[in-house]
């Protein structure tokens, strides 16, 4: 038993997982590719762009575990505590809202688990896994997303690697490029935007305050909680703007926030059993008219058996 544990403590030491946000890239792609659709007519863009994406992570990330995360169509707890949370966001098209159950028909044909949980964003199932990643001592963690607002979990062990140009490139996000990009730390973007909002999910943070001055209040004071907690010592006239938003900075700070303790079932060793060059997966690439990917998908397959091999033994 003793060599067994041993054993596989080792194992995650040497292992990397790679968490993909579902809908996020769905979503970019549909936008990002031209409309591509079946022999029946039916929408397919957005499901070629997460699979092209999943065998650009294979190949290029290296991952020995892998998993998807998707959001669910049932209000979050964002919804119920805030009800203008992204209130001015339109509906998701017919076009690619019909696409999701197929992608993770793909997903699964591949052997990659996917989490969600009712209530919650994908984001907060993908923040969950990866503190539950992270105390399982893997070596590494990859978010795959093009959401920015997931920078808030990167630290040494958690990168993100996130498109820039639809999905022809991306980029490798760890502290420092996080920092760089949005201006803080990134356990302090929370606090950031609880300052300027995010017109994105429709929340205002304290009006009258922007980015130079979210970011100078939070190198001297800390956090929010250490900005309200030291109002005697700012100017007048920005501390009456925080004074008067200080609700309002309190409410974004918690949409703000990644929650990580989803109460979602992780199984690690099933994000490690994940198979590409199923005749299942060929066949679905068949029906949807993915040739090219179809002779991508026989490569990957090949790495993936060899790279097994070698992790594996």
């Amino acid at each position: 038993m003793r060599r067994l544990l041993v054993k596989s403590l080792q194992n995650n030491l040497m292992s990397k997982l790679v968490l993909i946000d579902g809908h996020a890239i769905l979503h970019r792609a549909f936008h990002a590719l031209p409309p591509l659709t079946t022999k029946t007519g039916e929408p397919i863009n957005a499901v070629y762009g997460l699979v092209s994406m999943l065998l650009r992570v294979i190949t290029d990330l290296n991952p020995t575990h892998i998993a998807v995360c998707f959001d669910v169509k049932t209000p979050t707890f964002r919804h119920k505590e805030f009800k203008n949370y992204q209130a001015q966001r339109p509906p998701m098209a017919d076009e690619l809202s019909c696409q999701i159950e197929k992608a993770k028909t793909v997903v699964s044909a591949f052997g990659v688990p996917v989490f969600e949980k009712a209530g919650y964003e994908a984001d907060d199932v993908i923040g969950t896994i990866a503190i539950r990643g992270q105390s399982l001592e893997l070596s590494e963690i990859v978010i795959v997303t093009g959401d920015r607002d997931l920078l808030q979990l990167v630290n040494d062990k958690v990168k993100l690697y996130m498109p820039l140009l639809g999905l022809s490139t991306a980029r490798l996000y760890g502290p420092t490029e996080a920092k760089e990009k949005m201006g803080v730390s990134p356990d302090l973007i929370p606090d950031y935007k609880a300052l300027v909002g995010d017109p994105s999910d429709n929340y205002t943070g304290v009006a009258g305050i922007g980015p130079k001055t979210a970011i100078t209040l939070l190198e001297k004071y800390g956090s929010v909680e250490g900005i309200y907690k030291h109002l005697k010592g700012i100017p007048e006239k920005l501390r009456e703007k925080l004074i008067s938003g200080e609700a309002s900075a309190r409410m974004s700070h918690r949409l703000a926030t990644i929650v990580k303790d989803v109460p979602v079932k992780f199984n690690l060793e099933a994000c490690g059993q994940w198979k590409v060059d199923s005749q299942k997966v060929l066949d679905l690439f068949a029906r949807f008219g993915f040739k090219t990917l179809t002779e991508r998908v026989k490569k990957v397959g090949r790495k993936l058996d060899q790279a097994k091999q070698m992790t594996f033994l």
